[in-house]
């Protein structure tokens, strides 16, 4: 598919924080799910005439007047699937909210549920112009097929606790060594110990050996509570940090979601080891389990993005609400006006969380050769007027429901805001299906 995007404002996120010039009216081709060029119109005036010539026959025109055309966002922690669970537990404590209702809950889900429970999810995510997504879940070859079906781009990440190891081994193994895998550019696998307290050292170098054999990365919890805290130096006398760091996880591509109870030494060792960060701002906020240091993170170089976490804890897919929520809250826990300013912001959904799955300069990014992950911003809303800068606009005032045009890999998946080839009411209708039968088996 060739694409020719013309007259929109264009945010490419390639500029500094210091840099003044961080958008211009340009235009972008798009051929073979990579962009071709990019650059301000007249800038690029023979590179269009070129690729318009070249492609006259098989080209799609987009009209970008009164439309801003960013790099696509990039959810870097989810369950998706507990879309299914949407309200079901609401206004509790962490540990009992997943003792008593969560897992409950989880453990009567069928694979065929945790499928149309992710197919709804990442319909929600591409209207809301998420393009890619890290998920942590049981069934995880299921949330591949919704993952392929859909057209989003996916680093899926098969979960376990102690006491399901095995399981999880047969699972993770079959989707290891599926051959399809190594020729889709849209799926990426890691493996998901679940937390360092909900799996026992052995199982977690059970799982770093499959990690060597098949060369894939780790997704984990780490600090997200006091209770955490506590229970991980009782058992093992050491932060969560330190505890994986001697069993030796940090050895191999870790993206640790939450972190919001980091010491000093802790954030040392993620920098020794380049552990990335999914920072989940309104889960941690639901939970009450605290604002996670981001300032402080990012001054020690780490790679620190926006997840949603799962819709149980949040309760949507919304990567706009956690960048805005997320700014404002590391302003009034530092005291800083100035701290996460706007483009850093951005940067953490775009630039940042490429970094943090091993994608920078491919995602994250509108330049040429990086893969064509795009939204189309519709700029003519009340709550975006005036424009002073269109930085501030997106960070502080821009919606999900502003998205207009979403394209993966090339692929428009989302046009004049509603999906393309994907039927909503039905997604919906199988949801509360599912959920009638789970509950009816509780």
């Amino acid at each position: 598919m060739h694409i020719l995007i013309v007259g929109a404002t264009v945010l490419p996120m390639t500029a500094s924080s210091a840099d003044s010039t961080k958008y211009y009216t340009g235009t972008v081709g798009i051929s073979d799910g990579r962009i071709v060029f990019v650059g301000p119109t007249e800038a690029v005036r023979e590179d269009e005439s070129h690729f318009r010539q070249t492609h006259p026959d098989d080209l799609i025109i987009l009209d970008g007047k009164d439309q801003l055309l960013m790099p696509g966002l990039i959810n870097l922690h989810n369950h998706v699937s507990m879309t299914l669970l949407r309200g079901y537990a609401d206004d509790m404590a962490l540990m009992p909210w997943l003792t008593e209702k969560i897992w409950p809950f989880e453990a009567k889900m069928t694979a065929e549920e945790i499928y149309w429970g992710a197919r709804l999810g990442i319909a929600e995510m591409l209207l809301g112009g998420t393009t890619t997504f890290v998920d942590m879940y049981w069934h995880a070859d299921e949330v591949i097929r919704a993952a392929r079906e859909s057209g989003i781009r996916g680093v899926i990440c098969p979960t376990f606790v102690g006491s399901n190891y095995d399981t999880f081994e047969q699972e993770a193994l079959r989707i290891l060594q599926d051959p399809t895998l190594k020729n889709d550019p849209r799926i990426r696998v890691r493996l998901a110990p679940h937390a360092p307290y909900t799996c026992p050292p052995d199982t977690l170098r059970k799982a770093m050996s499959l990690c060597e054999r098949f060369g894939v990365g780790i997704h984990t919890h780490v600090s997200e509570t006091q209770d955490e805290q506590r229970m991980i130096r009782e058992t093992y006398g050491k932060t969560p940090a330190e505890h994986l760091r001697d069993v030796g996880l940090f050895e191999y591509p870790t993206l640790a979601a939450h972190c919001v109870y980091l010491s000093e030494s802790d954030l040392e060792i993620f920098s020794r080891y380049n552990v990335a960060i999914a920072h989940n701002p309104h889960s941690n906020m639901k939970l009450a389990s605290g604002i996670a240091p981001v300032t402080r993170m990012r001054a020690h170089g780490l790679a620190v993005g926006f997840g949603t976490d799962g819709p149980s804890s949040n309760n949507d897919l919304d990567m706009w609400e956690e960048m805005r929520t997320g700014s404002l809250l590391q302003k009034v826990s530092t005291g800083d006006p100035c701290a996460l300013s706007a483009y850093e912001t951005l940067q953490m959904a775009t630039v940042d969380g490429a970094r943090a799955i091993g994608m920078e300069g491919e995602l994250g990014i509108i330049a040429p050769g990086a893969r064509a992950d795009l939204l189309l911003i519709d700029t003519r809303r009340a709550h975006l007027t005036p424009c002073h800068d269109w930085i501030a606009n997106l960070a502080y005032s821009a919606k999900a429901s502003d998205v207009d045009t979403v394209i993966v890999e090339g692929r428009i998946l989302v046009q004049d805001g509603s999906l393309c080839g994907t039927d909503l009411t039905k997604l919906r209708e199988e949801a509360s299906r599912c959920v009638t039968s789970i509950e009816s088996r509780l």
